[in-house]
């Protein structure tokens, strides 16, 4: 004789994309008062501080425009950025306490095989700057044994030309069905590079700039969340005045 099990309830799971589309969701209004600030801050210590005068601003500035001219005209070198990417996948792995076992890198690609993933560890090419933290790293050793006041402007234009090179690479590669944005949700990982990207330009903007504060960036990103929620909270008491029933 058969015996009936009762059926026991299945829990009830929500998909891990969803849970990080939501995620993103909440991310839009940081990205959106981020932008703000970011801009405020660039336009007031550009226009109204001068930064634009300052020698600085323009070997930056010469930097990008160099790379733009190279990656628009010149054979692109597909090769540094995919061993840059790979690279950057390995130094996340080692943050996480993760191991690597497989690194290739070749014209047409690259992939590593390790115990350990994330989003962080997924993503990290996108908004982590290795060749730009490269090149401080060298700087700043190479002040240990020698003098290299002299060679400042030097190192604003190769932070352009790696800055942009980070930038025009990854918004390059970005349409191309990554699989390290799509494994996590393409909406998801969009807005967190997004995010990502917009916290170091803001961080290399008050390094930049003499006239900007980390105090005064974050006081401007203060007073912007203020506004947001206070125009927010605005919408949400028109709206619930508007579904109030009239008194007879």
């Amino acid at each position: 004789m058969a015996k009936r099990v009762p059926l026991q309830p299945m829990p009830l799971t929500v998909p891990t994309r969803w849970v990080k589309n939501i995620i993103a969701i909440f991310l839009l209004p940081w990205c959106a008062i981020l932008t703000q600030t970011f801009f405020t801050a660039f336009t007031r210590a550009t226009i109204h501080q001068r930064l634009w005068t300052g020698a600085e601003f323009w070997f930056f500035s010469l930097g990008v425009v160099l790379w733009l001219i190279a990656f628009v005209g010149l054979p692109r070198p597909v090769i540094i950025y995919v061993f840059g990417h790979e690279v950057t996948h390995v130094l996340w792995v080692w943050l996480m306490g993760g191991r690597v076992s497989k690194f290739r890198v070749g014209g047409d690609g690259g992939h590593i095989v390790t115990n350990r993933t994330n989003f962080l560890i997924a993503l990290a090419p996108y908004f982590f700057p290795l060749y730009r933290l490269l090149a401080i790293l060298v700087y700043g050793i190479a002040s240990l044994f020698v003098n290299v006041a002299p060679y400042g402007q030097l190192l604003y234009a190769i932070l352009g030309i790696t800055w942009a090179f980070h930038l025009t690479f990854t918004c390059w590669m970005i349409p191309k069905n990554q699989t390290d944005l799509s494994d996590h949700g393409t909406f998801f990982s969009l807005v967190f590079i997004y995010l990502m990207n917009l916290v170091l330009l803001s961080v290399l903007l008050v390094i930049a700039s003499p006239q900007i504060t980390f105090v005064s960036f974050g006081e401007d990103l203060l007073q912007n969340l203020r506004e947001f929620s206070e125009w927010v909270g605005g919408l949400l008491n028109a709206d619930t005045r508007g579904h109030q029933a009239p008194v007879q």
